[in-house]
């Protein structure tokens, strides 16, 4: 399986200003296999240290032992003399012992050619209560799920990612069908890579979401385990009501369907517990779509999303004949899987900050729109064939956007303000805009 974060890696290693490096991200996003694929590819040997109830690991960094001490003890435990400049070291799950995340800020001014990279669920570095957490001293990378161009790959239609790259829309447009086909596969099985692995084996989508269950029910634990005690039942109550809130036309979250009366201040520390910690995504609203849009966002007004597409179809229990009936897999829910499927390539594949628009009357909504520091793009997502798009000419007469962007099932086609991308080659849409 290939990840294009990879070549991030490569970057890391090779830059003059290299610090520990922690890859973030939410469970079973594949941070291990990331890590040592890398180091297996990279290096001439790796030491692996995995930090879930360790506690030789625990008493060592527990001790206030300098640098080269620690060092010493990491040769003793792995059995492995360390070369700084041809070995890479890994912490894995480091949120279990909290005092390696400080340690880190050593590594970095004691032993600068040594090669650190770290993960831990999210679940538990986020808000990891009396931890000095090494600001400034680490380097970060965000791990997602696997977008749709990686799920080709992984699917054995390396020419078909290829030629999406291409941006050669006459030789992709006669290909259509099969992209569509596995665009259905992709948004049944989700980017969770033991979930695209399995499907990429055996085909089998009961064992699919019997994975993508297991998920579900690990992240419930994980609320107990590292949540604080008193916010536990409201981020559940907010975490259950996403498929709803999804459902709705405007998709914008209403407290209201969280528990009848609910007001904001009751559930907004849990909505940032979950957003902090990477398993659901906020998309803030703009109502004034001025550079840079982060000073325009209203705080109040939000959509909550999921990390994976999967795991959606899972919770409202989407049915596998589903991606067989025609378009209807974006039909369901009116349109929250194309939405939710957008909304994740926009995150896996660019650095772009991303809102959604509403005027102040609420008559026009555009789904998203683009920040990539430079210039604005409303995006709008339409489920089916049909095209409509009222709210992006109401926007465009009154913003005058360079560009616009409608994505859908119909075939690419550029107008003179006006882009028709397929939703297949949306994760493209950094490059083409």
């Amino acid at each position: 399986m290939y990840r294009t974060a990879i070549e991030k890696l490569y970057q890391w290693k090779e830059s003059a200003y290299r610090k520990p490096l922690i890859i973030e991200g939410a469970r079973q996003v594949g941070k291990t296999w990331l890590m040592k694929e890398f180091g297996a590819k990279a290096y001439e040997d790796v030491v692996y240290i995995n930090f879930d109830s360790n506690s030789r690991m625990s008493e060592l960094f527990a001790s206030d032992l300098n640098t080269e001490r620690l060092i010493l003890g990491l040769e003793l435990y792995s059995g492995k003399k360390i070369n700084p400049e041809k070995m890479l070291i890994i912490f894995d799950e480091v949120q279990e012992v909290p005092r390696s995340l400080t340690r880190l800020t050593y590594f970095r001014e004691d032993a600068p050619l040594s090669h650190f990279l770290c993960s831990g669920s999210l679940l538990g570095i986020a808000l990891h209560q009396g931890t000095s957490f090494p600001v400034g001293k680490v380097d970060f990378l965000k791990l997602y799920p696997l977008s749709f161009q990686e799920f080709l790959l992984a699917m054995g239609k390396e020419q078909f990612a290829e030629l999406l790259v291409s941006h050669d829309f006459s030789m992709i447009t006669p290909f259509r069908q099969t992209y569509i086909a596995y665009l259905k596969y992709y948004c049944f099985v989700g980017g969770r890579p033991e979930a695209v692995e399995h499907y990429t084996e055996h085909q089998d989508y009961d064992e699919v979401r019997g994975i993508q269950r297991r998920i579900l029910d690990a992240y419930e634990q994980d609320f107990s385990k590292h949540a604080p005690n008193e916010i536990v039942p409201r981020i559940r109550m907010v975490w259950n009501s996403i498929p709803s809130q999804l459902a709705k036309e405007s998709k914008k979250f209403i407290y209201g369907l969280v528990r009848e009366g609910a007001r904001a201040k009751e559930f907004e520390t849990a909505i940032m517990w979950l957003s902090d910690c990477g398993i659901v995504h906020k998309v803030s609203r703009v109502t004034k779509p001025n550079l840079p849009l982060k000073a325009y966002e209203d705080m109040k007004a939000f959509k909550l999303f999921f990390v994976d597409v999967g795991l959606l179809g899972c919770m409202t229990g989407l049915h596998q004949q589903t991606i067989l009936d025609g378009n209807d897999i974006f039909t369901e829910f009116k349109g929250a899987l194309a939405e939710q499927y957008v909304m994740q390539q926009f995150v896996t594949g660019s650095e772009f900050n991303l809102y959604y628009y509403t005027n102040e009357r609420g008559s026009c909504e555009i789904d998203f729109l683009i920040d990539n520091g430079v210039s604005i793009t409303p995006v709008e997502v339409k489920a089916e064939v049909n095209l409509r798009a009222k709210s992006l000419q109401t926007y465009r007469e009154k913003y005058r956007p360079e560009k616009s962007v409608r994505t859908s099932m119909a075939d690419y086609r550029e107008q003179d303000w006006l882009l028709d991308l397929p939703l297949y080659a949306i994760g493209e849409i950094g490059a083409l805009i």
